[in-house]
């Protein structure tokens, strides 16, 4: 009997932080149309929290994070992924020097964030957005949404110290218990503000916020982890 061993992996380079690669990687099973384990899509999760902190990277307060996520592209192209996805929204800030040093496509989270708002029917408004500081201050987000008719609103320096950042820190102390409270002030805080929707735009803010307590807060959100998830669907779908 002959096996045909060979095929279209996705890659995931995971380990920003670890538990929202291994997030990513549980959605996309659940996001995923398969009527049989056997339909699902294969994917190889490069999971090495070894990376050093992206944000003092970028601020040259830190190593180099580089690379270490181009050491797991390469990685992940020897083992034989075709597609590559990274469940890191800061590590997008790398996003041009990732993608020229592949020949792999790269899904961009950003993008994949503003088609799930299109799925939702969000096609303008005010978009309320939660990340890191470097992320927001940089305009990861904001540049791409404006181009698109989006108005976007950011937390105050208050509440980026007190709600967001706490939040998203308590995650990768794996404490998620403790992340819920200071991640939802900032959702409503950020409706206080006029906000139509709200984007997780850190891939640790969902862990933050599960998808069974969305519903208490009355706005619809737009989590990078399901939409990036999704965005890997719609590749492996497509065959290319």
């Amino acid at each position: 009997m002959s096996h045909d061993f060979q095929g279209r992996f996705l890659g995931v380079l995971g380990g920003m932080g670890p538990m929202a690669g291994a997030a990513f990687m549980a959605r996309l099973i659940a996001l995923t149309p398969a009527p049989s384990e056997q339909q699902h899509i294969p994917a190889i999760l490069w999971n090495d929290p070894r990376v050093p902190d992206r944000p003092a990277g970028y601020a040259k307060q830190g190593p180099d994070p580089f690379p270490w996520m181009h050491n797991g592209i390469r990685q992940l192209e020897r083992i034989g992924a075709m597609a590559i996805a990274i469940p890191c929204n800061t590590a997008h800030l790398w996003y041009d020097r990732l993608a020229a040093a592949t020949d792999l496509p790269v899904l961009h989270i950003v993008q994949a964030v503003i088609d799930d708002l299109r799925r939702q029917g969000i096609y303008s408004g005010r978009i309320g957005l939660m990340g890191t500081a470097v992320t927001l201050k940089l305009g990861l987000y904001q540049h791409a949404l404006q181009q698109q008719d989006y108005e976007c609103i950011t937390p105050a320096d208050d509440a980026m110290a007190t709600s967001c950042i706490p939040s998203i820190m308590h995650v990768k102390a794996n404490r998620i218990d403790e992340a819920y409270a200071p991640a939802s002030d900032c959702v409503r805080l950020l409706q206080k503000q006029g906000a139509d929707a709200v984007v997780f735009g850190c891939t640790e803010l969902p862990l933050a916020i599960p998808h069974a307590l969305r519903g208490q807060l009355d706005v619809p959100i737009t989590d990078s982890i399901d939409a990036l998830a999704l965005a890997a669907i719609r590749w492996y779908q497509s065959g290319t």
